[in-house]
């Protein structure tokens, strides 16, 4: 008879976490450092801090309207859909041949010749932002039924990697000579642009002039930008709380098959989420491409990759977060921009993105997951 050992077992020791607070040092070194280099700039210039800040908001609240997509998507079918940034990009083009190409801008003063010059420019302007609207709408809704539909039940990675390969061919399709071009392009905008500066009160800049010293500039393109991107967050608030469709959408992005038994058409629900994230998208692209005034097909990338960082640093999957994570990207990478270099921008972005994911991987407003029963 096999003779039985009174020793206790051996204790294996699973690796402890325990060095989890080197990393915690690290990166609250890395924020102290920079706190330390914001507060020491505000110091030294709070005019330049200031007019940093103000570069920081436009840049954030453009990307707060793409990364509101990104976030619709995920908190629906949970995919991340990396085609979004093109879809934007789409956007700014679309704008680019309504304006040079049509003159759709000018239609007002064509249909009705008495009409005031700046009615004119403002109805002008929103008939080609709806227009780019319009078009992202039908291009996100198309591709969702071509290509992500048919993977609805399939693994995740497979969807995922067909995001990727719709934004591929997005990119390289629209660089064909027939298309769009692979060149930067120069845009025209649809209207003026009308600068102001802050100096013992706000004062118009002569056209041809430069501002005084110590004085902080700002557009009439920022005041659209503001306006526009905070009138969406305020649109979609109101669709998601207090509509039967945004009833449908959260109903659908907590559990589909309930959602199905209770008479929710989840397929037309995912597409007009698609369609949502698409028009503000469009609407990101022709106001990116007014302020920057220039075009080319890879315009989508970075924007649309710091916008997802941006919807991961609020908290994916929550619209407030992807707002308030958008805004601090702008900040971030106005701020780096400003203080540090140029090319360190992209690189202070995806550190924002790797920290949030060590620190709190559900982001700002993000809420962890509950383990079911």
């Amino acid at each position: 008879m096999q003779k039985v050992s009174s020793q206790p077992s051996p204790v294996i020791h699973e690796p402890k976490a325990s060095l989890a607070w080197i990393g915690q040092l690290f990166l609250v070194a890395v924020a102290l450092l920079a706190l330390y280099l914001v507060v020491s700039n505000l110091i030294k210039n709070p005019i330049l801090f200031t007019q940093f800040v103000v570069s920081g908001l436009q840049l954030g609240f453009v990307y707060a309207m793409i990364a509101l997509g990104y976030t619709m998507v995920y908190g629906i079918v949970k995919l991340i859909n990396f085609a979004h940034g093109d879809v934007f990009m789409v956007g700014a083009f679309v704008s680019f041949y309504a304006v040079s190409r049509f003159n759709l801008h000018k239609w007002p003063e064509t249909a009705f010749p008495g009409i005031s010059e700046g009615l004119a420019v403002v109805i002008g302007s929103i008939t080609v932002m709806l227009l780019s609207m319009i078009v992202c709408v039908m291009m996100a809704v198309t591709i969702e039924r071509v290509a992500y539909k048919p993977l609805r039940d399939a693994p995740r990675i497979a969807a995922l990697i067909t995001a990727i390969g719709v934004s591929f061919f997005l990119e390289f399709f629209g660089a064909l000579n027939f298309v769009f071009s692979p060149r930067f392009i120069p845009y025209d905008r649809p209207f003026e642009v009308v600068a102001w500066y802050i100096k013992d009160g706000i004062h118009r800049i002569t056209e041809g002039q430069a501002p005084p010293d110590n004085s902080v500039t700002f557009s009439n393109i920022f005041i659209i930008i503001v306006l526009a991107s905070i009138l969406v967050q305020f649109f979609l608030q109101f669709l998601v709380r207090s509509t039967k469709i945004g009833i449908a959408m959260r109903a659908t992005s907590f559990d589909k098959p309930a959602a199905r038994l209770m008479g929710i058409e989840v397929d037309r629900v995912i597409s007009f989420t698609f369609a949502v994230g698409a028009a503000f998208a469009g609407l990101g692209g022709v106001l990116y491409a007014i302020a920057y005034s220039s075009i080319y097909t890879q315009l989508g990338i970075l924007p649309g990759l710091k916008a997802f960082v941006a919807a991961v640093l609020g908290g994916i999957g929550s619209i407030p977060g992807a707002f308030v994570g958008a805004l601090i990207m702008g900040q971030a990478e106005a701020l780096t921009m400003g203080y540090i270099s140029t090319p360190m921008r992209d690189a202070v972005a995806f550190t924002i993105l790797i920290i949030v994911l060590l620190v709190r991987p559900t982001g700002i407003f993000g809420e962890p997951e509950k383990e079911k029963a």
